[in-house]
Order: structure tokens, then C-alpha cells, then sequence
């Protein structure tokens, strides 16, 4: 996939610490086998300290636990397979992978919300801490409607009777909905209530998961593009509940 990523919201309004897996100055492809972590202090916007600390070692479920004591909130590396971004979700660490590039121009961009992402970039031949993610382009059905994967709804609720919510950025819930058999999970978005971008970060949010498509309202040009950019979907509708939407896009 490819997308864009940035830091968690309120944070950024004081003081964070993120943690980036670095190799020879530049983002390793594995956090897990990388040979360090720069660990950058974040205050106002502006970088107040950067260093390097040797990689401790990465036996399962250690590393999240270890850059929580060190107060991170972020950790941006090349590759990371879904067992560790849960892992790290646990501690409330932002994983943001797919990372490419040199450590102090990455930083730069965390910081200005425009860090491009890509591709996770796990290697077969290497180890890393949980398994690799292996990305496809959804198959599509009648309409272009997905025809697997799942598909993410902005919603006021946590049901399937909840209404659409009509700004995307703003949606207080998503529900991951499966089309064919309308199973679903519903999360809360971390971002809604965020001063700025809450669009761009939700749309980051769901460009670094599985994805078919979105169902929602209105969106802005800049998480529009993300979104597409990963090969996910947009699918905008005016009003009624997710259950009700779902069923008119299938029938049309």
C-alpha cells in the first residue's frame, strides 16, 4: 500500500517521542533486525532531541513493552507484520510502516503530517518480529462493488443501524464491515476529534490496515488521495444507515 502517516493528535501539541528503525542513517525494512532506533523528542513542532540507542533485542511482545517505558507514542520502521502493530496498539504506540528514506528528512515529514508511505517492506528472506502482510489489489464484483476484504464505514454508532456520518474525518466510529455476510467489527477513530487534519490522519489510519473500500460522506482532496493511492475504494453517500447503504450499493 501507499499512503501517507503522521503523529497521534493531542500529543503533538506539546511535547512526543517517536521511535524510527534505523540502519545506516536511513529507515531499516525491519524494525524488529534493525541495528538501532533513533528516538526523537518532539516539542511544539520542532525536534528538542535526537538519538541513537542500540537495538535491544526482539523476542516477542519485548520491544513494544520496552519503547512504552521510554514514553514513545510512535514507531515508524520499513516493515512490520500485524502481529506487532497489535502488540504495539496495546501500549497505544502509532506504527507506521512502509517507511523509506533518510532519518532527519523522515522526521521532518512526521512532522509536517506529509510522511509518504508505502509498501510494507518485509523481506522472506529475513526474520522479523510477526509475519509479513501480503497486499493484493481487492477483487471487484457487479458495480465495482469489493468483492473481498473488508470495507470500512464512517458512522455516528456502533451498529449497523447507526447512521452514515457524512464527514469522514469527524466519523466518532468506523465499522469494518464483511459485504457478503454483513459481520463487522466496530473501532473508535482516534482522530476525530483532532484540531487539525483529522481527515488526512483517518485516512492513514485506514490505509495502514486491510481495506477494500470506504463507505462514507464527504472527505477532502488530500485523504481522498491517500485512500486511492493504497488502492482502496471511495464509495460517498448522502444519508441513511450503514445497514441501508450497504444494501442499496449491492443492489444498484
Amino acid at each position: 500500500m501507499t499512503a501517507a502517516a503522521s503523529a497521534p493528535t493531542r500529543e503533538m501539541e506539546s511535547k512526543m517521542r517517536i521511535a524510527i528503525a534505523t540502519e545506516n542513517g536511513c529507515v531499516s525494512a525491519h524494525f524488529g533486525r534493525c541495528p538501532a532506533y533513533t528516538l526523537a523528542e518532539i516539542k511544539d513542532g520542532e525536534v528538542v532531541k535526537l538519538e541513537e540507542i542500540p537495538n535491544p533485542g526482539h523476542s516477542p511482545g519485548f520491544l513494544p513493552s520496552y519503547l512504552s517505558e521510554l514514553g514513545i507514542k510512535a514507531i515508524i520502521a520499513g516493515g512490520m507484520g500485524p502481529r506487532a502493530q497489535g502488540l504495539f496498539a496495546e501500549q497505544n504506540i502509532q506504527t507506521i510502516a512502509g517507511v523509506q528514506g533518510r532519518i532527519d528528512e523522515v522526521v521532518r515529514q512526521f512532522i509536517r503530517g506529509e510522511l509518504a508511505t508505502g509498501r510494507d517492506l518485509c523481506d522472506h528472506g529475513q526474520h522479523h518480529q510477526g509475519p509479513c502482510r501480503h497486499e493484493k489489489t481487492p477483487g471487484k464484483g457487479e458495480n465495482g462493488w469489493p468483492s473481498e476484504g473488508v470495507v470500512w464505514v464512517s458512522a455516528t454508532g456502533p451498529d449497523l443501524e447507526a447512521e452514515v456520518e457524512p464527514h469522514f474525518g469527524r466519523a466518532p466510529y468506523f465499522l469494518l464491515v464483511d459485504p457478503a455476510t454483513l459481520e463487522y467489527k466496530a473501532i473508535i477513530n482516534p482522530h476525530s476529534e483532532a484540531a487539525q487534519g483529522a481527515g488526512f490522519r483517518t485516512a492513514q489510519l485506514i490505509a495502514s490496515r486491510p481495506a477494500s473500500a470506504v463507505l462514507t460522506g464527504q472527505l477532502g482532496p488530500k485523504a481522498l488521495q491517500i485512500l486511492e493511492t493504497a488502492g482502496i475504494r471511495v464509495i460517498t453517500v448522502e444519508k441513511g444507515s450503514v445497514r441501508e447503504a450497504i444494501s442499496r450499493l449491492k443492489r444498484s
